[in-house]
């Protein structure tokens, strides 16, 4: 079964307006959830995979050091073109280890960056990953109006789909920052002729997050039609939900969080989503002036064992992108 079903599926053109703050619905399988957020322990499994068992996704957020939201007070947008650029070395370093283990990743391509680096989108797709969105101003998605939020949207998916000639069916929001009173952002994602999302993280934290969600890969329904949702990795400690998913975790925390998370999703048979940014593996970024000394340890801190890690993640584990991963699915689907 080729991508079309997938489309078919979880998009529909031309479908209602989306109320903004609505709460969301979800359904693992082929059982509809209940009206609200499903809590942790009301998760079921799946009754057929939704992606592909015994591989995780591999997924990098392709954008500047300069568009980590931390530096944000130090980086105005103003003065993005004048900043050293680093975005090639960090994603080169990385489609490189990828080739290395044989892997597959989901690239979230900002659409700034697409803009000035079309080559570096390029060799991303013709080395056989998957190209999908993450917006194109690196904007938080919950501030954001609906209307400005489809506007920055449609741009990155125009200009990804231009340079690579490929369809951009998923989406992550910058700094996972579809919060509960966003959810019309998944409409809006339908009604543009998204297939997935992956910026949820089932986690408590200011700005991004969104402690309730079903922590699995689920279905959201939603007034526009259903939306297939990846969340961010989690794992469950003393009865609190930590994240584990890569990202600064990787870099700060103990390696064997981590590890945990990715083993507990393959004794589940369910993948687990692992991100990473090309800055986290650029030990030569430039530093910025002026950062307090808790923000030069949030952003810089761990980056020169990045490497080391993901490379021993990737030794353990195997993945893929999140366009295989689904397709494999389908095919386990057609053949049952």
């Amino acid at each position: 079964m080729g991508w079309r079903p997938v489309l078919e599926r979880f998009s529909r053109s031309g479908s209602s307006a989306a109320t903004k703050g609505q709460p969301i619905s979800s359904r693992s399988g082929d059982s509809v959830a209940a009206t609200q957020p499903p809590t942790a322990k009301s998760i079921s499994t799946p009754s057929a995979p939704l992606l592909r068992t015994g591989s995780h996704v591999f997924s990098v957020d392709v954008e500047e050091y300069f568009h980590a939201h931390a530096l944000a007070p130090h980086a105005p947008q103003s003065d993005w073109n004048s900043l050293p650029s680093r975005v090639e070395e960090g994603t080169a370093l990385l489609l490189d280890l990828l080739a290395r283990h044989e892997a597959h990743a989901t690239f979230f391509v900002l659409g700034w960056v697409a803009d000035r680096h079309p080559a570096m989108v390029r060799r991303i797709a013709e080395a056989g990953h998957e190209v999908a969105s993450h917006g194109y101003w690196h904007d938080r998605v919950a501030p954001m109006s609906p209307n400005r939020f489809r506007r920055d949207l449609r741009r990155s998916v125009d200009v990804l789909e231009h340079i690579t000639g490929r369809r951009v069916l998923g989406y992550r929001a910058p700094s996972f920052s579809i919060v509960p009173g966003a959810e019309w952002a998944f409409d809006m994602m339908l009604e543009e002729g998204l297939a997935y999302d992956s910026s949820l993280f089932p986690i408590h934290r200011p700005g991004s997050g969104y402690p309730n969600c079903n922590p699995l890969p689920h279905y959201l329904v939603r007034p526009a039609g259903e939306l297939l949702e990846l969340p961010l990795t989690t794992t469950v400690i003393g009865g609190l939900r930590l994240p584990a998913a890569g990202g600064a975790w990787l870099r700060h925390l103990p390696y064997g969080l981590v590890e945990r998370a990715f083993l507990e999703s393959s004794g589940r048979g369910v993948p687990g989503m692992f991100y990473v940014h090309p800055w986290e593996m650029d030990v030569h970024q430039p530093v910025l002036a002026g950062l307090s000394p808790l923000t030069r340890l949030r952003h810089y801190g761990g980056t020169g064992r990045m490497l080391t890690r993901v490379e021993r993640l990737l030794s353990t584990f195997r993945f893929t992108s999140v366009e295989r991963s689904l397709q494999d699915a389908l095919a386990v689907r057609a053949a049952a």
